[in-house]
């Protein structure tokens, strides 16, 4: 069985990502910082699909991540991997401590950027794979509220549309999934309510999924199309920016 590779696969959308995959035949590695909720996960999903799943319960942010992925890289080689692992504290900018922005760089940052360039790696020197990176609506405009995150997440849409050049000649298919509103456990805990187009955890890992070889960016859903349309490119930055600083006000 190929192997398919998730970070941040503890619950929520990395674990509709996970049961996506291993329906579809692929033994798992799945990476989360709480081990015993990880070990849960794996074991009903091995269960249910009779797939090998291998755990690593490690924090995407420490200093030895990068040197985690090339072991286990050797011990299991990627052939389709996705980056859902994020950090998105909420509040104003001044109010937030240094260690949390300097955790929203080293998890939505540095740490995607060494898991596209060691998997990456690996999958063109065998000359196919898909790596599939998460980013959010919040990342195509300032994003009040949760300025920061916003950033780190229009990073990684910019490095996954230039690695979609840059790999597809070595057989390596990169994306990057624009979401919006996601019911996962984290999102009903920061917010009073539903935003428009919020989608089951399940739709958005299977229009990434099902995207695999088409063009560098996937937005699911219709409303959060339209929406990455209107706000992202026909609105004035600062009406978009408005918009997005009414829809992050109630979180918290």
């Amino acid at each position: 069985m190929p192997w398919a590779w998730v970070a941040g696969a503890s619950e929520g959308l990395g674990l509709a990502f996970a049961e996506l995959l291993a329906d579809r035949g692929h033994a798992l590695v799945l990476i989360a910082r709480r081990g015993a909720v990880l070990e849960e996960a794996a074991a009903r999903i091995g269960t249910r699909h009779g797939v090998r799943v291998v755990v690593h319960a490690a924090d995407v942010a420490d200093d030895g991540f990068a040197e985690h992925l090339h072991t286990w890289c050797l011990e299991t080689p990627p052939a389709i991997a996705v980056f859902n692992a994020a950090y998105a504290p909420i509040g104003e900018f001044l109010e937030l401590s240094e260690s949390d922005l300097l955790r929203v760089i080293d998890t939505n940052a540095r740490a995607p950027l060494l898991f596209a360039r060691i998997l990456g790696g690996h999958m063109a020197a065998a000359g196919s794979g898909a790596l599939i990176l998460m980013s959010s609506l919040a990342g195509l405009q300032g994003s009040p509220n949760v300025a920061a995150y916003a950033a780190t997440k229009a990073l990684n849409i910019v490095l996954a549309e230039g690695l979609w050049s840059e790999l597809r000649a070595r057989g390596v298919n990169v994306h990057v999934c624009c979401a919006g509103a996601i019911r996962t456990p984290g999102y009903a805990k920061a917010s009073s309510g539903e935003a428009p187009g919020t989608l089951d955890a399940e739709v958005v890992a299977r229009a990434a999924l099902d995207h695999v070889g088409g063009g560098p960016r996937i937005t699911p859903g219709w409303i959060n199309k339209l929406a990455a349309l209107v706000v992202g490119r026909w609105l004035p930055r600062k009406l978009a920016i408005s918009i997005m600083a009414s829809a992050t006000r109630e979180l918290g």
